[in-house]
């Protein structure tokens, strides 16, 4: 009988950047950051302040672009040339500022987020030809499904801007959704929510990690982090610090100096 010695077959990861770099003008805001997140992972990204944590999330989502690096999604080359080209390949976003559309209601916004997996043509919108008529059946019902998922389903016919606005963090939520991402990519979600609207959006972001949608987050708030990832990789000035599990990261000195200051660490 022969044992086999071979090893199991590494995983790849997800999402896989290395090497990027941004310079504005002539300010380096970005020096050789890098960052590889695994299927079913929950990833923060955090630091003070002017980190470059927003420029590093825009570079992957396509709104910047970089002036070097190399970019893997799912086992292949992509380029974030563009946000709708990051959307098309699996990157769905949501914005530190809301940017919902203030006067379509809610069912409207998640419409618009699924149109880009819509194969119908132009021309058979404007006929409204029974294929067309049938997509957009299924494209509100879908939106739908995703109102309820993540609990306003009640507010479907309400114009967005009227919405409270943890409900409208959801709503964006839903949207972004309804593209089919692989990865969700949050901006500062909890930002302006009270401790009922972080435990709920926590809960909700455990759920889209249990169903198999990977998420990338953005968060001030450090044990909102602590408590939900699976990794975290921490920026100061442009440089990445530290990376690894959360129990790594929250003892690391440079995190410390770079959040309170040379006399904490």
């Amino acid at each position: 009988m022969t044992v086999s010695t071979a090893l199991p077959p590494v995983a790849t990861p997800l999402l896989k950047v290395t090497s990027v770099n941004k310079r504005f003008g002539g300010l380096q805001a970005l020096s050789d950051v890098g960052l590889t997140i695994q299927r079913g992972q929950i990833y923060g990204l955090i630091g003070p302040n002017g980190a470059g944590k927003t420029t590093f999330f825009n570079v992957i989502t396509g709104l910047y672009p970089p002036d070097s690096g190399l970019f893997h999604l799912d086992g292949k080359p992509y380029s974030p040339e563009s946000v709708h080209e990051v959307t098309a390949a699996g990157i769905a976003r949501t914005f530190q500022n809301i940017r919902l559309f203030g006067e379509m209601t809610a069912l409207e916004n998640v419409m618009v987020g699924r149109h880009i997996r819509s194969t119908g043509s132009m021309m058979q919108t404007l006929l409204r030809t029974r294929a067309s008529v049938q997509a957009e059946a299924d494209i509100r019902d879908r939106a739908m499904e995703l109102l309820a998922y993540v609990g306003v389903e009640k507010l479907a016919d309400r114009r967005s801007r009227t919405l409270s606005y943890g409900d409208q963090r959801r709503l964006e939520i839903a949207r972004a959704l309804a593209t089919e991402p692989k990865l969700l990519a949050l901006d500062e979600p909890a930002a302006g929510m009270n401790l009922t609207e972080k435990s709920t959006l926590r809960e909700l972001l455990g759920r889209i990690r249990d169903d198999g949608i990977s998420i990338l987050l953005i968060e001030h708030d450090v044990k909102l982090v602590m408590g939900l990832c699976d990794e975290i990789t921490a920026l100061d000035r442009g440089k990445q610090i530290v990376q690894g599990t959360p129990e790594h990261v929250r003892s690391n000195p440079e995190l410390i100096h770079a959040y309170l200051g040379k006399a904490h660490a």
